[in-house]
């Protein structure tokens, strides 16, 4: 699973980018389509739990879950007609499960904006307006060939058809096809190849200066009044600081938080904020070995939980032993949690839930 961080040139992607996965491979430079080849990166997800087990079950090594960050290179306006290479960045877009658009909440004259003025929720707004017109386009050109072949009675095409219908019919409200609620699971994956932009999900990224590190000034205000009407999350951060402190040393980085008012680098929160975006969530496995942080997709069964350890896992599944976090803190060991009788036996019809510790066992 993937995340494609947009935004328009010059708000500071790949910065962002940089920090995130403590990179200098993304060239950052004041000028449009620095960017143009997508960069990308794998970004470890921060996670309090991991150490909360370590305090009972000590591992020779320690794994946190990560996600994948594709940085692609700036979209401006006139981008679904070719403006600015748009079409090779729009199907970059068109590859990654989900988007984190940054947006530019801080002045800086010294920074050029390519709309001449500092306006986030403008930018937004072009950018979505982009996505919305190059899925329409997809559309329009799919729907024919969809119609030729649904007359030959291909169920599948006839799915399709009725999917591509209501889409059209949805963006042409000026509408995000994520906010489209009467596209069933099966019209869903009858057009899923078509990589529909406004249909992923979305995450803003406030790009603050370092005087609102909180992300409270009026800028990032007007980003979260929208967000809350389109139903996302926004997350401010400071890139220019947050690239500062991915530089330091572990002392200088707690130092450099410290003195700026964070508990944490606001890299941490972003990234845990675009796991959830993803769909994504952690079990655990604890031992002596390693304590690692899994990653499933939200409603995963067991059997599925146990094949991204190993597919053989998944294939012989027998059933999984679980307990959770709470557990081993009450109990302080496995062997307590068995005695006590709260070591729970599941089988394969078991859904996943986010914090399971874990063993599986299985036929080889």
């Amino acid at each position: 699973m993937e995340a494609g961080i947009v935004g328009l040139p010059n708000v500071g992607k790949s910065t962002l980018f940089n920090a995130l996965t403590s990179s200098k491979n993304a060239q950052s430079a004041n000028y449009p389509f620095c960017t143009i080849e997508p960069n990308e990166g794998i970004v470890s997800v921060p996670d309090d739990r991991l150490g909360r087990i370590t305090k009972y079950i000590v591992p020779k090594k320690i794994v946190p879950a990560a996600i994948k960050l594709v940085d692609i290179a700036g979209i401006v306006k006139g981008a679904s007609e070719g403006q600015g290479l748009g079409n090779k960045f729009l199907s970059h877009i068109r590859e990654v499960d989900a988007i984190l658009q940054v947006v530019r909440c801080f002045e800086d004259p010294d920074v050029i904006h390519v709309a001449g003025s500092v306006n986030p929720v403008s930018d937004i707004e072009t950018i979505e307006m982009e996505l919305m017109i190059a899925d329409l386009q997809t559309l329009e050109t799919a729907l024919p060939k969809a119609e030729r072949t649904a007359k030959s009675g291909d169920k599948e095409a006839k799915l399709r058809v009725e999917a591509i219908k209501k889409c059209l019919a949805h963006l042409q409200t000026d509408q995000p096809l994520r906010k489209l609620t009467t596209l069933d699971e099966p019209e869903a994956k009858a057009i899923a190849s078509f990589g529909l932009m406004t249909a992923k999900k979305i995450l803003y990224v406030a790009n603050v200066d370092e005087n609102d590190l909180d992300g409270k000034g009026p800028l990032v205000q007007k980003v979260r009044e929208f967000a809350a009407k389109v139903g996302a999350s926004v997350v401010p951060v400071c890139a220019k600081l947050e690239a500062e402190i991915a530089e330091l040393d572990e002392a200088d980085r707690a130092e450099m938080l410290s003195s700026s008012g964070l508990a944490e680098p606001a890299l941490a929160v972003l990234a845990r904020e675009a796991y959830k975006v993803l769909g994504l969530q952690s079990y655990f496995t604890a031992g002596e070995q390693e304590v690692r942080a899994w990653t499933v997709p939200v409603g995963a069964t067991a059997p599925q939980a146990a094949g991204v350890i190993h597919t053989d896992f998944e294939k012989g599944f027998i059933r999984a032993e679980i307990y959770s976090l709470a557990d081993l803190e009450q109990y302080k060991s496995e062997k307590e949690i068995r005695n006590a009788g709260k070591l729970r036996v599941e089988g394969k019809s078991y859904i996943m839930q986010d914090g399971d510790i874990c063993h599986f066992l299985f036929n080889t």
